[in-house]
């Protein structure tokens, strides 16, 4: 066993001695750590092809094993092209800037589309007075309502922006949009350039200023921003990880997006986007062929001449999916939505494309990690208990052989990845999060791709009663058993049926197999539903802020801050009752001291809408976003220790 371990020790001492002398920005360094893994994913795959498979006979190992290892090939195919577009990444955030002309009444017009089908009313009013904040002085802000609610009228016009509607709901999302394209383009001064939010997404004041200008570039057809959460996502709650572990958007939109940006293969993501008019009106809007209408967009922009860039920098602020059940949801549609375009006239092999290499090989690149790794993470579940209750050896190989060539390529690609994503990629929280969603992934594969036509666009709920406990019981028991057939599989073949052919290969399966329950475990304890005590996230802060009282004004330090409240440190608090202003990021917000506390005192915002606006406004200009600078694997770890057994 020592021998086995020997040449994953190796790479792990070759890594750990070499990393410290790379930059994470250089390419030359990130393509080195890529071909390093590439080298080892070869000599592993070589050692597969050649040495495992069962005998090319009609047998059950044969009829498992051949399909098994092609399915394990196409997944190395897709963390091979995952290398490929990570060896190179691009900061646009130099090249954006704020100057004189984001302010004059004579910039280029913009018009904000704010889309909206069944949100509360909570979640619109704190993205319209986002949007009616921004700080660009030639913008009009459109919230348009599939949803037909009249109460978003009045609430459209007291917050001063536009309000439009449709009979019908055709095209879900990219027909509500193109309607408004029609409207806006009808008008005597149309748009020069669009901004879509989703009506979650509220924009910092800078989002206008700093996209438009890298609209100078004529060839930019949309400039894309990130989207960063002010909640934790359902995977961080249920786990108990939301101080060390990050949003499961976060390797998308901080490490592989700005990686594809390198590439020229950015893509829109819907949301937070700045578009430029003139190109929709040339391709005729949204395509409305993809339930994912926004990375049709970048390609029919590209076959038009159009690029799509990325400028990496939180400029919006929206909702994750707060529960797991529309965290599956939104994954699903992603997936579904790819599929479709797969299948379309812009898919990579469609002769009617106009895309160049690097965009069809992109697509290629999304197929595999939706359809090819999801997949293989389903049968690497299922392969072990064949070989333990029924003896199937679909995979011919003890444990010594595996460790011997899996183990250098496992420890160096895994070290790249958390080392390139400054630990936003660990590879058991990679595979919990595929895990949880690979039934209704592998549900939208395959209808996508035999039946592209006639889905409709579901949208991920946001908002609603998160105060209680619930278990996904669906999910709970389909997890659940996979668990108990594991556990039920490693008793079989090492109690009750233990035979000395068994031990060679039932090493193999039994390493396999405990590592599979490991992540079982893991997953069911997702499935339960942790509640969300506060409908306002707070967020801890330590800086100065101005109270005015009775005409004096003096100065204390913010401890933690909400939308509907803060809890200051003051040595000399004010009564519970009495009201004061709070200067707050060059806004001045009107409170009511509810309680003294230990070391100050907490306010309430008071409940008038002009409050509220001010409230709202200086709250998301503000920094109030968990930021992750690094991922570390240990404190992850804890929190999972701590979250099964505490």
């Amino acid at each position: 066993m020592t021998s086995a371990l020997t040449p994953g020790l190796i790479a792990l001492g070759a890594f750990m001695a070499i990393v410290p002398l790379l930059r994470r920005e250089s390419t030359m360094a990130r393509s080195f750590l890529a071909i390093a893994s590439l080298v080892l994913l070869l000599r592993y795959l070589h050692w597969r092809v050649t040495a495992t498979l069962p005998p090319p006979h009609l047998t059950a190992d044969a009829v498992i094993g051949y399909p098994f290892m092609l399915l394990e090939a196409a997944s190395l195919v897709a963390v091979s092209l995952s290398l490929l577009f990570l060896s190179r990444t691009l900061d646009r955030t130099k090249a954006a800037r704020i100057d004189g002309r984001a302010r004059d009444p004579r910039a280029p017009l913009i018009d904000v589309f704010i889309c909206t089908y069944n949100e509360e009313r909570s979640i619109l009013e704190r993205t319209i007075i986002g949007a009616t904040g921004m700080e660009y002085g030639n913008y009009r802000v459109w919230v348009l309502d599939d949803g037909r609610r009249p109460w978003l009228r009045r609430l459209a016009g007291e917050l001063g922006c536009h309000y439009l509607t449709r009979p019908d709901n055709r095209h879900a999302k990219a027909g509500n949009i193109n309607h408004a394209l029609r409207h806006v383009g009808a008008m005597s001064e149309p748009p020069q350039f669009i901004a879509v939010l989703d009506a979650d997404f509220v924009p910092r004041p800078d989002f206008l200023a700093r996209t438009i200008s890298l609209m100078d570039d004529p060839s930019v057809g949309v400039v894309q921003t990130p989207q960063h959460f002010i909640n934790p996502d359902p995977i961080q709650t249920n786990l108990a990880a939301t101080d060390v572990w990050p949003d499961e958007q976060r390797f998308f939109f901080d490490i592989l997006l700005p990686a594809k940006d390198a590439w020229g293969v950015a893509f829109c993501c819907g949301t937070s986007s700045l578009i430029r008019y003139a190109g929709l009106v040339r391709i005729g809007g949204f395509p409305t062929d993809s339930v994912t209408e926004d990375y049709l967009v970048t390609l029919r922009l590209k076959e038009g001449g159009l690029t799509t860039i990325y400028l990496n920098e939180r400029l919006t602020i929206g909702l994750a999916p707060e529960g797991l059940k529309e965290y599956i949801t939104q994954r699903a549609r992603w997936c579904l939505g790819l599929m479709q375009i797969v299948r379309g006239r812009s898919g990579p092999l469609s002769r009617r494309s106009k895309l160049s290499f690097i965009d069809r090989l992109s697509l290629v690149d999304a197929f595999m990690s939706w359809a090819a790794v999801y997949t293989s993470k389903v049968a690497g579940l299922v392969v072990p208990w064949l070989f333990l209750l029924f003896g199937i050896k679909a995979v011919r190989a003890d444990l010594t052989e595996l460790l011997r060539y899996f183990l250098p390529f496992y420890v160096w690609h895994g070290l790249t990845m958390a080392w390139l994503s400054r630990g936003r990629s660990l590879a058991m929280m990679t595979d919990v999060s595929q895990l949880i969603a690979a039934p209704a992934v592998l549900m939208a594969v395959a209808t996508g791709l035999l039946r592209p036509k006639g889905h409709k666009f579901k949208v991920t709920a946001k908002g609603g009663d998160r105060d209680r406990r619930f278990v996904e019981w669906p999910l709970l028991r389909l997890y659940g058993s996979a668990l108990l057939i594991t556990l039920a599989a490693i008793a079989y073949a090492f109690i009750l049926h233990l035979r000395g052919e068994n031990i060679a290969y039932g090493g193999l399966a039994l390493a396999w197999s405990l590592y599979n329950a490991l992540i079982l475990t893991v997953v069911c304890f997702v499935c339960i539903e942790q509640p969300r005590k506060r409908k306002a996230e707070r967020f801890h802060r330590n800086e100065p802020v101005l109270l005015r009282q009775d005409g004096n004004w003096h100065l204390a330090r913010l401890a933690d801050i909400s939308i509907t409240g803060a809890r200051l440190i003051d040595p000399e608090p004010p009564a519970p009752g009495s009201t004061i202003d709070c200067r707050i990021y060059g806004r001045s917000i009107a409170a009511i001291v509810v309680r003294r506390t230990t070391d100050g005192f907490a306010v309430r915002f008071e409940e008038g809408m002009d409050t509220r606006v001010h409230a709202i406004r200086a709250f998301y200009a503000g920094e109030y976003v968990r930021a992750y600078q690094g991922v570390r694997a240990l404190p992850v770890g804890k929190a999972l220790l701590m979250r099964l057994f505490g």
